[in-house]
């Protein structure tokens, strides 16, 4: 599925970007690792795998331009951090437009457009843009505010500890009759 982009590569190349986006993990869970069938548009594989491999695909390819529509959109946190740093190896060097909602994905890039209706209603860096307190600094606080709560299991008490202890009386319990 990754030499699709290049169907001549070697086995070291295929590696080598498999590597890059994190795919080794799942890949060698699989009995026949590599050479694994994983069927018609990867059914086998989960949403986060099914992206990993394909930016496995993309740095395998080596294109000169790159489109990233929503790369990281069907990885929970923990995977989307563990490839960032793929995606970066993969953007340097070349023109890269990245298109995306979840901002964490956009932060390192040289330049970010913010759209609203067909039209482009910011231009910066992150940091720029964050200190504009416009339209990306509301969506990058909105986002990391629900990003926050994310971590909070269901039934989990998120209110803070009152900074003075609060001190009640032990309750005794009824007595039978």
């Amino acid at each position: 599925n990754i030499a699709f982009a290049r169907p001549h590569a070697t086995r070291l190349e295929i590696e080598y970007a498999a590597g890059i986006a994190h795919c080794d993990d799942f890949v060698r869970r699989f009995a026949q690792g590599y050479d694994t069938v994983v069927g018609e548009r990867g059914v086998k594989l989960s949403g986060g795998e099914r992206q990993r491999v394909s930016i496995a695909r993309a740095i395998l390819a080596d294109p000169r331009i790159l489109i990233l529509d929503e790369a990281t959109s069907s990885l929970d946190s923990e995977s989307e951090a563990a490839i960032q740093d793929g995606l970066r190896t993969l953007r340097r060097g070349r023109t890269t437009f990245v298109i995306a909602h979840r901002l964490s994905t956009i932060r390192s890039a040289d330049q970010i457009l913010v759209m609203e209706g067909g039209e482009i209603v910011e231009r910066g860096t992150h940091t720029e843009l964050l200190v504009k307190h416009g339209r990306y600094r509301q969506l990058y606080d909105k986002q990391y505010r629900f990003e926050q709560d994310l971590f909070i299991n269901p039934g989990e008490d998120f209110t803070p500890e009152p900074e003075t202890p609060v001190v009640t009386t032990p309750v005794t319990p009824p007595t039978r009759l």
